[in-house]
């Protein structure tokens, strides 16, 4: 996952919908400035199962569902308890104008057809709202929710899941040292040398200061582990360049998988406890 972090698994199968319209998420702090393209049918509700979760009480478990007609789309309801609301007004189905915003309990999305201009804006204000302006990485927010879906998916098809706690040793001394510029390129480099550690399903983020945090869909334990000592050793495999400074970074990392029942939280919490073992026993380690 280390592309565009407002990306969401693909919508559920259904009929092909010409162009590339798509629904940009404008309210609803959950999903604010998420992306879904409408190349198939698309069910939104509180199910798992849905093209897209949308998580609130009361929203029902399959809400409404956006489906191709006529080189467009419409919308329906589909007998939810609160309804669904098209520019206010409450729908049982309505065909969609470019522009159009769609009300799903406290969520807000603009149905934008394909070809409108505003499109390549919203969706470039999105990616902004979900990625860190000076690693280019993902961030809290945007791992968050990538976190949320995957441990659902894993509960739903029971697949393995893995993340791993990162944090550069001493970081406050290259600030203090340095200075912030320093800090800023030690933290450049650090991020682009961890993702070349990873796969690309795998999403790295930035989730702190000088923290940062790795999800690993399908990953064990094990390869959790394997994937968090690449890392390490890029890191402190070379000196990083800060202006005319060469300096030594190292970091230490914490590996956890996910159990049986768990959620997300419980998941990173455990992967922090074993990254506070690592610094406890001497930095540039792994435990796990």
């Amino acid at each position: 996952m280390t592309g565009d972090p407002t990306r969401i698994r693909p919508p559920s199968p259904g009929a092909s919908a010409a162009g590339s319209a798509r629904l940009v998420f404008v309210e609803g702090a959950e999903l604010l400035g998420v992306s879904l393209p409408l190349d198939r049918e698309a069910v939104l509700g509180r199910e798992a199962g849905c093209a897209l979760r949308l998580p609130a009480d009361d929203v029902s478990r399959r809400h409404a569902r956006i489906a191709p007609a006529d080189g467009g789309h419409v919308v329906e309801d589909l007998g939810s308890t609160n309804g669904t609301f098209v520019n206010g007004e409450a729908v049982t189905a309505r065909r969609l104008a470019s522009g159009d915003r769609i009300r799903v309990g406290p969520f807000v999305a603009r149905y934008l057809a394909a070809g409108d201009e505003a499109a390549r804006e919203l969706e470039a204000l999105a990616a902004l709202a979900r990625r860190d302006p000076l690693t280019g990485l993902a961030n809290r927010r945007a791992f968050e929710e990538a976190l949320a879906r995957e441990v659902a998916r894993a509960a739903r098809e029971g697949g393995p899941l893995a993340a791993i706690a990162l944090d550069v040793d001493h970081f406050k001394r290259v600030n203090d040292g340095y200075g912030h510029a320093a800090g800023d390129a030690v933290l450049v480099e650090v991020a682009a040398r961890a993702a070349q550690g990873l796969r690309a399903s795998d999403l790295l983020a930035r989730v702190g200061g000088e923290e940062l945090a790795a999800l690993l869909p399908g990953a064990t334990l094990e390869a959790a582990a394997e994937a968090a000592e690449r890392i390490r050793a890029r890191v402190a495999g070379a000196p990083i360049a800060a202006g005319e400074l060469r300096l030594r970074v190292t970091l230490s990392a914490g590996c956890a998988a996910l159990g049986p029942g768990e959620d997300g939280a419980t998941l990173l919490a455990r992967a922090d406890a074993r990254l506070y073992e690592a610094k406890r026993a001497g930095r540039d380690r792994v435990a796990g």
